[in-house]
């Protein structure tokens, strides 16, 4: 299974958060869904596609960017249980992910100004923004309050 992923028009699969993201939300425990070959760092302790990060144990404060697509759900599921932590996912608000997972659980949304522009795994910026609109899914008060002061442009809507 690939994780942060989502098959563009350049012929990549891993999309790897800009490392501006990370900065501007904070230190993270754990990232589940590391990728392979990770040029920044997210997080403490991360987990790769070999290690099956949706099956390991998460612990502390979890930065999750899932799998895009069908396997989305399972993974925003799983940070809805945990309760602490923060999601970078498209902004697809009318989807089972959103009304299971995110509108009945989660505590703020950060919708980002413009399209996030990912990385590749080689660190190099890669050439088009993201084909949808992403946003930042907070679980946690505290998770929340970093969303509402975080430098990142956008729209702040607290659930909670």
């Amino acid at each position: 299974m690939d994780t942060s992923f989502e098959r563009s028009n350049e012929g990549k699969d891993e999309w790897i958060t800009p490392p501006y993201i990370i900065r501007a939300l904070g230190r993270f425990d754990l990232d589940p869904c590391g990728a392979i070959n990770q040029p920044f760092k997210t997080a403490t302790k991360r987990y790769t596609s070999l290690d099956d990060g949706l099956s390991q144990p998460w612990n502390g404060r979890i930065w999750l960017n899932p799998p895009y697509g069908r396997e989305t759900k399972k993974w925003m599921g799983k940070l809805a249980s945990h309760g602490n932590g923060i999601a970078l996912i498209f902004a697809r608000t009318e989807t089972e992910t959103f009304f299971k997972h995110i509108w009945p659980c989660a505590d703020a949304i950060l919708f980002i100004e413009g399209r996030v522009r990912f990385y590749h795994s080689n660190g190099l910026i890669a050439k088009n923004s993201a084909g949808a609109p992403s946003c930042l899914i907070a679980y946690g008060k505290s998770n929340a309050d970093v969303l509402s002061t975080c430098s990142l442009g956008g729209k702040f809507i607290k659930l909670k």
